[in-house]
């Protein structure tokens, strides 16, 4: 049986590759000994989607568990108003809509399609400024990219990585870890 991809894990893959296993390495500590600032603001503003105490609205769905078995994916949303057909992936501060933001709350549009949902609009939302930033729906060509992208991932082998120092991971909580 095939694993299924985090979606919370790709836009971390696209940061970097090796990311992902640097951050497995620190899965197994207490955060509080490796969460830098905006890991424990992003970790406060989820907590709201999480415990589904962000509305009490029947018709907002939040922190609802999705899957694809096209995709091989799998994760969590953040919102989903079943009114206005529309999915909201929220990010403490948007300074740029990067590709890998775009593609997590594609997965999670991917997931929400396949098990029937009808979504009409995404948006990326700021919570540090409240700005709500649209995205558009994919395309087919934004499905076969998402699909080597995936495919990338799924495909990825630890053991190709010799001294590594990208400047994305020394500049990061990952920066001790890096070899």
């Amino acid at each position: 049986m095939e694993s299924y991809i985090q979606i919370s894990k790709i836009n971390d893959f696209m940061f970097c590759p090796l990311s992902v296993y640097l951050h497995g390495v620190y899965e197994s500590f207490d955060t509080s000994l490796y969460h830098d600032t905006p890991q424990v603001e992003g970790r406060l503003n989820h907590e709201s989607i999480d415990s589904g105490t962000y509305s009490t609205s029947k018709h907002i769905l939040q922190g609802l568990s999705v899957y694809s078995g096209t995709y091989g994916i799998m994760g969590k949303i953040d919102i989903y108003d079943e009114k206005k057909k529309m999915l909201v992936e929220r990010k403490t501060k948007i300074k740029r809509i990067w590709p890998g933001y775009m593609y997590q709350l594609y997965g999670q549009y991917f997931c929400m399609k396949e098990m029937g949902y009808k979504i009409e609009t995404l948006f990326l939302h700021s919570l540090s400024d409240n700005k709500r930033y649209p995205i558009p729906l994919p395309e087919e060509r934004d499905k076969k990219r998402f699909l080597f992208f995936i495919e990338a991932m799924r495909s990825f082998d630890i053991r190709t990585y010799k001294n590594h120092r990208c400047h994305k991971c020394t500049n990061s909580i990952y920066g001790i870890l890096t070899w």
